[in-house]
């Protein structure tokens, strides 16, 4: 694996400091609502205006068709010029819905799908998980039943991230009747605006409402929204979980050593609030996932479960960084607006893309060669 960056890279990297630093939004982005949408598109348009959306998505779809290391340096400058948060209403379509219609949709549902994604045109959602079947997945039991050339759907899901302002939703749900488990299940693109689905908005802890439940009460979908076969949504979804938890975080991910050092230059001021070996072991473990995230992002082929030590990896430091900050802040963070509510969103990192649990599961078993967790 070759680091050493040439002069363009180097080129690349200044012309994308200077662009993010003369461009970035001087507001705050709104939280949740039609607010965040409206923030969260425009900034989508400036960038794609100029050419700095799509960065490896194929030219052939809109994108720009960069190698992954020139994607890191875009990602690093990103965060180093506290440009917005990438985990926004436009996340799941750029990160995962996009890359998975690339990867196993028509091209019928690319012509239609991928500029619209790419221009900040249309939001989307996750409908995966539901009651009783988040961390495992195969649970689910909402259904689809074919009828001559529609999908009539049926059930619930919960968690779907701003579904309540979201155009589309990447839909897995159980279409061949007697299946169970990972058989018989489809991915579907299913249009928000359809009659037949409720979006009920969730509040989490920090007062926003990313969240939400969807209801679909005979919900008509096209079989032309079908991606890859249908009955053969296990296959896709791991396509999608497969972008969800190897590269769509991957600014996120170099986000926390920009943390560390805001969270370093804050202890500063209040000497001490944080002992200077728990900071160092904070600032080393950030750049251990950085390492990892350069790693993951350059390997190819791409090993199957690399995912899931990025994800664990980076949700269990994202929470010791922001406990940190808690604690240096003392009594004053209860009413910083910034690093208090990045603490309490902190908590859903071990829950969010695969819970802490299964994705030790994951590693022990498919990466160490462990044996099995007993199953019930």
């Amino acid at each position: 694996m070759e680091l050493t960056p040439t002069a363009e890279d180097a080129a690349f990297r200044i012309a994308a400091r200077d662009w993010l630093l003369a461009n970035r939004p001087s507001d705050p982005a709104p939280r949740d609502g039609q607010a965040s949408r409206d923030y969260a598109t425009r900034w989508l348009a400036t960038c794609h205006a100029a050419g700095w959306s799509g960065l490896a998505w194929p030219t052939d779809y809109g994108g720009q068709g960069l190698s992954a290391a020139r994607l890191m340096l875009w990602y690093e400058e990103y965060v180093r010029a506290r440009a917005p948060s990438t985990l926004d209403c436009t996340f799941v379509a750029l990160n995962h819905a996009g890359p998975t219609i690339i990867a196993r949709g028509t091209e019928a549902q690319k012509a239609f799908h991928l500029p619209r994604i790419l221009e900040g045109r249309s939001i989307w959602c996750q409908g995966f998980s539901e009651p009783g079947a988040g961390s495992d997945l195969a649970a689910l039991r909402t259904t689809g039943r074919v009828e001559g050339d529609e999908l009539v759907v049926n059930g619930q899901k919960i968690w779907s991230s701003y579904a309540d302002i979201a155009d589309y939703q990447e839909l897995l749900i159980r279409t061949e009747p007697g299946a169970s488990r990972h058989k018989g299940l489809s991915w579907v693109i299913c249009d928000m605006t359809l009659p037949g689905i409720t979006v009920r908005p969730i509040a989490n802890m920090a007062g926003v409402t990313h969240f939400a439940e969807v209801f679909y009460d005979d919900v008509r979908i096209p079989l032309e929204n079908v991606v890859g076969e249908l009955h053969d949504g296990w296959s896709v979804a791991m396509t999608t979980l497969a972008f969800e938890r190897r590269t769509a975080a991957l600014a996120l991910q170099l986000e926390l050593s920009v943390k560390v050092e805001d969270l370093i230059a804050m202890a500063d001021a209040a000497p001490g609030s944080a002992t200077a070996e728990r900071l160092a072991d904070l600032r080393a473990e950030a750049a251990g996932l950085r390492a990892m995230t350069w790693r993951t992002a350059l390997r190819e082929p791409a090993t199957p479960f690399d995912g899931s030590l990025m994800r664990l990896t980076f949700a269990e430091l994202a929470q010791s960084i922001h406990r940190a900050a808690m604690d240096v802040l003392g009594p004053a963070g209860l009413v910083d607006s910034h690093w208090s509510y990045d603490y309490l969103e902190s908590y859903s990192e071990t829950i969010a893309g695969g819970a802490a649990e299964i994705q030790r599961n994951i590693i022990a078993e498919r990466i160490l060669g462990l044996p099995r967790e007993p199953r019930p």
